[in-house]
């Protein structure tokens, strides 16, 4: 009689476990914020420090403007009369030696551009590049799926065996308003 009591038992506690509800589960991947046409700031600036070894630095001032933020400034140390890339990265952490921390390509203009959006920059000379581009589709600040403020620039390197390689990596800090 003890066996029959302890199988029902056994019998009754299964049946309790499997009606119970299904264990939550975890929450997949938020969706990105919406996009705005304006930020909630007109000026940024990021200072690029060398990465993966090099000397390249510079000072790139960020401007809010109609269709996006103009990127204007300086970066040396690059290769002279070479021919590299600007771009804005995914995180604002340019901690890693080869500036990896500051994740991958970051697209502002939501058209997922086949070139990842690049816009190229040249050298002189004595290895400085002149920047004025316009990120496309960008603002600054507000928090919007298309604000860069916070995130990274990237400068990619063109010298033979370091094409792609990043060379130069700076947070985009927003600025007091109306401060370059």
């Amino acid at each position: 009689m003890r066996r029959i009591s302890a199988a029902l038992a056994a019998t009754t506690l299964l049946a309790a476990c499997a009606s119970a509800p299904p264990a939550p589960r975890a929450p997949g991947p938020a969706a990105p914020p919406p996009r705005a046409e304006a930020g909630t700031a007109t000026a940024a600036r990021a200072n690029l420090a060398a990465a993966s070894a090099t000397l390249a630095s510079g000072r790139i001032d960020l401007r809010a403007e109609s269709g996006g933020v103009r990127l204007s400034g300086e970066i040396g140390g690059l290769s002279r009369h070479g021919a590299h890339v600007l771009q804005v990265h995914a995180r604002g952490d340019c901690s890693a030696v080869d500036a990896s921390s500051a994740g991958p390509y970051f697209d502002a203009s939501g058209q997922g551009a086949p070139d990842g959006g690049s816009d190229r920059i040249v050298a002189d000379a004595r290895g400085v590049a002149r920047v004025d581009q316009l990120v496309r589709g960008a603002v600054l600040g507000g928090g919007a799926g298309n604000d860069i403020a916070g995130r990274s620039l990237v400068v990619l390197g063109s010298t033979p065996g370091a094409t792609g390689a990043r060379i130069a990596c700076g947070v985009i800090t927003l600025a007091p308003d109306g401060a370059p």
